[in-house]
């Protein structure tokens, strides 16, 4: 799985005008799931979002996580994190998971930064979204379970 989390003040998610998820501070995080992921790679995309010490701590430096701040999680779904662009002009999305694999293991996501101890709002899987928010930092990492960058 790969993500990009971001530190954010405050983020919100709309569908057709409707705001449907919302966080007044902690991470952004977008998921995408790849067809070769699976529970392992949930469990350790939540446990590495739930525990990165991205937040500063009284001397300035990013040693707290968003569980030691009492923040939130935003999860917005997004296949478009396994993009190819190497070749080209239009990127391939061969390596993305299917909808009917990407689902539940963006749902187990879900679930599992809940069982970490997070307060989790969601996007919408699938649809299509406008999403709102405050970088802080500006802080943005990749995480991707299958490799290093």
């Amino acid at each position: 799985m790969r993500a990009v989390v971001q530190r954010v003040s405050d983020a919100s998610v709309t569908v057709d005008g409707r705001r449907i998820g919302a966080i007044d501070g902690g991470l952004l995080v977008y998921v995408g799931a790849g067809k070769e992921d699976g529970p392992e790679d949930v469990a350790w995309l939540a446990g590495k979002v739930a525990n990165l010490r991205v937040f500063e701590d009284d001397s300035g430096l990013m040693n707290r996580s968003v569980l030691d701040e009492g923040g939130e999680a935003l999860a917005v779904s997004q296949f478009t994190l396994f993009a190819d662009a190497r070749k080209g002009r239009r990127p391939s999305y061969s390596d993305a998971a299917p909808p009917e694999l990407a689902r539940p293991l963006f749902d187990a996501f879900v679930a599992a930064l809940a069982a970490e101890g997070l307060s989790v709002e969601t996007g919408e899987f699938g649809a299509s979204m406008r999403v709102a928010y405050v970088n802080e930092g500006p802080v943005t990492i990749l995480l991707d379970s299958k490799k290093t960058f």
